[in-house]
């Protein structure tokens, strides 16, 4: 598949970005690329030597106390070079990286990646999706499952299991199968079970859970009053079906491996591990945020085809802005995927702030455009 050019985005707020000289902008792009090289501070003398044109040490020291007093780089150690602040690398990750034109994946990436999704299940592509991220960042790959209320349907099978309890099928248009066992679903015989599964089906195809919720909120109305018991029956045992996910939230986070990101050396802190491993098991701030993303509404009819109309689109949160304390030292670059107008999930990679942006943007952008077609086919 040929992919579309993403769509760079930040947090909907914050405080504004100061506008920088080129000289200042230059410098700042130095001080980030020589930090998420290898992690540390650097001077001006070695910055000097970076810098694609020629600017002296002293020039590029009052530079930096001019980036300082913006609260872009910071001296972790009075000796010690600058490194960028949180506020540098947004403005790095926002502006400054695409200016330089960012590195789009190689070709033979792009391929390996279309043919390990497009080989897979369809029930399988959430866990591989998360392993692929992994695999080709040497960070932490996950991603939040399609949740059932986004998912149009194409089939429903229902399963007598016991005397009272029907296990119900939910087929996805992408073939993935849901299952919900329903309590108390009377004395029906399997017979009757595939007579109301087929008056279902003519239903559900084509649609989500959701209008097919109030498809068949509208016919039981309609219906009052009119002796079609099986159809009442079959109304009955559907809505049941769709009301089990009624209030469900998408509250997994699906993460295939975590010894990729331990390779980092900013890892090498055990509280810092810690803290992280900490925040991906309680993960509830982290899912309160990707949960907004999955929620922001689609264009308006004023931007379709403007810069933020395809999906998906990548959001890059640093530090604070991922809302939660165990991931302060981290950076989170994530996309929705499905369609527009209704996404069925997020995935994504976080890593430490130093990560290669050039590389870790584009890559997210991809693979959400590769599952995004994977399960919409």
């Amino acid at each position: 598949m040929t992919p579309t050019a993403h769509t760079l985005r930040g947090p909907a707020s914050g405080p504004a970005l100061p506008e920088l000289s080129l000289r200042q902008r230059s410098v700042l792009r130095g001080v980030v690329r020589a930090y998420l090289g290898d992690a540390g501070p650097i001077g001006s003398e070695l910055l000097a030597h970076l810098l694609p044109v020629k600017v002296s040490p002293a020039t590029i020291r009052n530079t930096l106390a001019e980036l300082a007093e913006l609260g872009l780089v910071d001296k972790p150690h009075a000796s010690a070079g600058r490194v960028p602040t949180s506020r540098g690398l947004r403005l790095f990750v926002d502006e400054l990286s695409r200016e330089a034109g960012a590195d789009d994946l190689d070709a033979f990436e792009r391929r390996a990646i279309e043919k390990d999704v497009q080989e897979a299940q369809a029930d399988r592509v959430v866990r591989l999706a998360s392993q692929l991220l992994s695999q080709h960042t040497r960070q932490l790959g996950f991603v939040i499952p399609p949740r059932l209320e986004r998912v149009v349907l194409r089939h429903v099978s229902l399963v007598r299991v016991a005397s009272e309890r029907v296990l119900a099928v939910l087929v996805s248009q992408a073939g993935v199968a849901h299952r919900r066992v329903i309590e108390g679903a009377g004395a029906a015989s399997q017979a009757d079970l595939d007579r109301m599964a087929a008056l279902l089906c003519e239903r559900v195809v084509g649609r989500t859970l959701r209008e097919v919720r109030e498809r068949l909120a509208e016919e039981a109305r309609e219906l009052r009053g009119r002796a079609d018991a099986l159809l009442q029956r079959a109304l009955e045992i559907g809505t049941q079906v769709l009301a089990s996910d009624a209030g469900e939230a998408a509250r997994d986070l699906v993460i295939e491996t975590r010894l990729a990101l331990l390779e980092q050396p900013e890892f090498q802190d055990p509280r810092r591990v810690r803290d992280l491993f900490e925040a991906l098991e309680t993960k509830e701030q982290l899912l309160s945020v990707l949960d907004g993303l999955l929620a922001e509404a689609p264009p308006s009819a004023a931007e379709e085809g403007g810069p933020h109309a395809a999906l998906p689109s990548v959001r890059v949160f640093l530090g604070d802005e991922a809302a939660s304390a165990g991931l302060r030292h981290c950076a989170l670059v994530v996309s929705r995927y499905g369609d527009e107008r209704a996404p069925l999930g997020v995935l994504g990679v976080i890593g430490p702030s130093r990560m290669n942006y050039s590389h870790v943007i584009p890559l997210v952008d991809y693979l959400s455009q590769v599952v995004s077609h994977k399960l919409g086919a």
